[in-house]
Parts: structure tokens; sequence; C-alpha cells
């Protein structure tokens, strides 16, 4: 089957396009306005765009809170999204009224940063203090703004669960990494394999 992206006509009962581009790795993102209210939201169209320096970035479609709190302060935190914390995370997606806590919506606890002012989930894996690099509303082909807006940022900080840390390496199966693949479905990393890519590839 073909179809444009027009019309949108597939003759499927949902759109397959988040299914195709999947999995995806989940920003969690944590961020404070300058009247120091403070903001937790997952965002699937998230990624690492650079190693050196690591420069990580997520799409907001809509402007949402996290997108006006980083604009406000400069500042966020990415945190690692795994199985044990899914239905926290999946919690702090919820439509809350601006103000109202998500840490404390989803019963999760906070922990300070070191070099960003939003804190980080404090049970999680792993976390990215970031300072914010560009915001860009992003346009389609013709142009037009389509509402969304991608949010980068230079990763200045990295937090990891010591417990993670197997022979040098951060163990993303033992810590639980999830990410969203289409529709209501998620993936857990529980299934590697390795592949030696060839010499100079970098």
């Amino acid at each position: 089957m073909f179809y444009d992206t027009v019309s949108y006509a597939h003759g499927l009962p949902h759109d397959p396009f988040k299914a195709i581009v999947a999995p995806r790795p989940i920003g969690w993102i944590s961020s404070m306005n300058a009247d120091g209210a403070v903001n937790l939201a997952p965002y699937s169209f998230f990624n690492a765009f650079s190693s050196r320096p690591p420069i990580v970035g997520f799409a907001s479609e809509g402007r949402k809170d996290s997108v006006a709190f980083i604009a406000e302060t400069r500042e966020f935190v990415c945190n690692l999204a795994t199985y044990d914390l899914r239905d926290a995370m999946n919690a702090t997606s919820a439509p809350l009224p601006r103000g109202e806590s998500e840490f404390d919506y989803a019963g999760l606890a906070t922990a300070p940063s070191r070099l960003v002012k939003p804190p980080r989930v404090a049970s999680a894996a792993a976390a990215l203090e970031c300072k914010l690099v560009d915001i860009i509303e992003l346009r389609d082909s013709d142009g037009q703004s389509v509402n969304s807006f991608l949010v980068l940022g230079h990763v200045v900080g990295v937090y990891l669960d010591e417990g993670f840390i197997k022979e040098g390496r951060f163990d993303m199966v033992a810590a639980g990494t999830i990410a969203r693949c289409g529709y209501s479905d998620y993936t857990k990393a529980d299934d590697l394999f390795s592949i030696t890519r060839p010499k100079g590839a970098g």
C-alpha cells in the first residue's frame, strides 16, 4: 500500500507513522520556570544529535509548559524512562493545570541537579542536565508553521546510578530502559546484539 500525507487516505483505523519510526527513546523532561515552578513531562520525539559536545533534543507538538519553561530559564533535565517507572512516567503526561506538580501527582521524589536549577527524578537510573541551545519552530516543505517546537540542549552534566555501571559500561538492560512504539505500545531494552562497525566508520 501507499498513501500521501496530504490526504492521509491509508484506510487504516490508526495512523501508522509513529509505529514505523519506532522504537523511539523517551525524553522525560524536567524544567523550571522563572518563578520556580517545576514541570515534568515525557516526549517520545527525542534523541541525541551530537556526542562532542553532547547535544540532545525533543519536539513538542504545541508550545506546552516544558517549552515555555525552558524558554524562560534556558535549562532542563532529561530523565531516563525505565520499566520500573513506566506508570509514573505515563502519569506525568496528564494535562495538569499550570503550577500543579507532576512530581507530586505521579508520586515521584525530586533530587537536586548539580549544574542546572531544574531537579531530576530522584529514582531515575540516569539523567542529563542540559543548557538550552535553541528552540526551533518546525515548518513543512511549503514553509508553513506546523505548531511543533524542537528544543535542543547542550548536556553539561550526566548523572548515573552506579548500580547500573557494569564492567565500565552503563547497563541499559539492567536499568530497564523503555522506548515508545506506535499507538499505546512500548518496548523494553532486554535483547541486545553487537555488530563491529567497519574500520574508519566511527
